[in-house]
């Protein structure tokens, strides 16, 4: 029997290399790659075709949320395994819209992560139990479909428009974000006037917190302001 193939995208080496060294003790999975960002991730996912995606949320050029959305329109037959420091309910709200398979907290024991690979590639869902007892309590609060995580709709940004945010709130110059994404400054400038007006913000500061809050980038992220 073929092993479950494993791409893993965690920017920490350390935290990768731990799980890397986890996931070889098991003899029916194999780590066929290891991405640092988000880009990389959707970049290396295309390219190798994984069964199974173990994702974290807070990267750099492009955050988890993102990078899954990218990767489950072009592969949908990929499963999304989030493994993430956060569990805060908007969060895990986010990505089972988009249709992750699974949301595991790193404070889950360790030999949790092998049976989820193994739950997800078969086309099961699994969570840490936390994780899942709130699910539990919302789907039974819930008046109707789409509640859980929010009571107000949230503005959705189109992928481009996210990975311009993201880059603005790292604090990259225009020049820097046209650059990474192969665009134009011109059009970079374009989405951050469109960002400010659909956002009703009215400078890059109130982009970074907006950014934040909403789980783009982390607040532990250092950003330099630019105007």
């Amino acid at each position: 029997m073929n092993p479950i193939t494993v791409l893993l995208a965690e920017d920490h080496m350390i935290v990768r290399e731990g799980l890397v060294a986890l996931l070889k003790l098991e003899n029916d999975i194999e780590v066929v790659g290891q991405a640092e960002n988000g880009r990389q991730a959707v970049e290396m996912t295309r390219k190798l075709c994984p069964n199974v995606v173990v994702m974290d949320i807070a990267m750099p050029l492009l955050n988890g949320l993102e990078a899954t959305r990218q990767i489950l329109e072009e592969l949908p037959t990929t499963k999304v395994l989030i493994l993430s420091a956060h569990c805060d309910d908007a969060y895990v709200a986010h990505f089972l819209e988009l249709g992750a398979a699974g949301y595991l907290i790193k404070q889950t024991a360790a030999n949790v992560l092998p049976k989820a690979i193994r739950e997800v590639s078969k086309g099961k869902t699994f969570f840490s139990p936390s994780v899942s007892k709130r699910l539990r309590v919302h789907q039974q609060i819930a008046k109707e479909p789409g509640e859980f995580g929010t009571k107000s709709e949230p503005i959705r940004l189109t992928s481009r428009e996210t990975e311009v945010l993201q880059l603005i709130s790292e604090g990259k110059a225009n020049k820097q974000t046209a650059d990474e994404l192969h665009i134009s400054i011109k059009t970079v400038e374009k989405h951050r006037q469109s960002l400010m007006k659909r956002l009703e913000i009215h400078d890059t500061a109130g982009l970074t917190r907006y950014a934040i809050a909403n789980g783009v980038i982390e607040s532990s992220v250092q950003v330099t302001i630019i105007p």
